[in-house]
């Protein structure tokens, strides 16, 4: 949280990868429940355990104590770093960042991670007007959170829905869906790309589509060409190396990658990325010999 809430480090943090590493955009260094502190939510974030909410929302009168938050007044640090981000990186991009309202919510009911999200889902399926209280108030800070996030300069926005994985797909349809299609068309007209990333989400790949993003991501469980069959070439795709993988070295990586290129280099619309974030243990050198060998094999643009 000192990094993400210190402007100067925050810019640090973000300018790293790409002055480094050599990728082609930079992702704004942040935590998902940055803007969940104006809304009057007190956590803390433990290390190797993640957010722990003090007082945890579990019914309607709950969800109405949530309050409104204004990006500009509230997070003026964010608004801040991404000023001195898109300085220092001139014309490289930089993605803009948020958690999703499914992902938000669960930290919110569950007080922390969970494994089976029983909190989450009771109130989802028990207390329908509070979850639609709950996800509209999420969905509304979102968009403000990320509107405010291009207005100062981010280039494309990405949105985190890391846990809605969890959900069947007729559960995602009844109670995020109509979350996320309002985002993605409120968020439409800043004409800046929007990316959606989940983890575990192979069955919910077409909802996640159908919900309206410009770019779907992919986790290293559903092969790239399957998903390009199963979307077609209407959304672009985004990922798919195992990280887990990175973190055995250059030659353990250098022939999956060269298959997620080859496969998807004639393609419309492909990212190359990790599955899902670098883990801690992950060697810089690997990490900078991947983004070589994929500038040089599938090209730039």
């Amino acid at each position: 949280m000192e990094l993400a809430t210190n402007p100067e480090l925050c810019t640090e943090v973000t300018c790293r990868p790409v002055e480094e590493l050599g990728v082609d955009a930079a992702i704004l260094f942040s935590d998902i429940m940055v803007p969940l502190a104006p809304m009057g939510v007190e956590f803390q974030i433990k290390e190797s355990v993640g957010p722990i909410i003090a007082h945890p929302i579990r019914t309607a009168k709950d969800v109405e104590g949530l309050q409104s938050m204004d990006p500009m007044e509230d997070l003026p640090f964010v608004i801040d770093a991404i000023g001195r981000i898109t300085t220092r990186l001139g014309g490289t991009p930089l993605i803009g960042f948020a958690g999703g309202p499914f992902t938000l919510a669960s930290y919110l009911v569950e007080g922390g991670s969970s494994r089976n999200y029983a909190h989450t889902k009771r109130l989802m399926w028990t207390e329908p007007k509070a979850w639609d209280a709950l996800m509209n108030k999420l969905t509304d800070m979102v968009i403000q959170y990320l509107s405010a996030q291009i207005d100062a300069g981010a280039q494309a926005v990405q949105i985190f829905d890391s846990w809605v994985g969890a959900l069947a797909p007729q559960d995602y349809r009844d109670y995020v869906l109509p979350y996320m299609s309002r985002l993605f068309s409120s968020l439409k007209s800043l004409l800046a790309p929007r990316i959606y990333f989940g983890v575990g989400t192979g069955s919910l790949l077409e909802l996640m589509a159908e919900a309206g993003p410009d770019v779907l991501s992919i986790d290293w469980r559903v092969p790239l060409p399957s998903a390009r069959q199963r979307l077609g070439g209407k959304i672009a795709l985004q990922g798919n190396l195992d990280p887990v993988r990175v973190t055995a070295g250059f030659a353990a990586v250098a022939e999956p990658i060269k298959d997620m290129v080859l496969a998807m280099k004639t393609q419309p619309g492909y990212i190359f990325n990790l599955g899902h974030g670098v883990l801690p243990e992950t060697s810089p050198e690997v990490l900078r010999q991947i983004v070589q060998w994929v500038h040089q094999t599938g090209g730039t643009e």
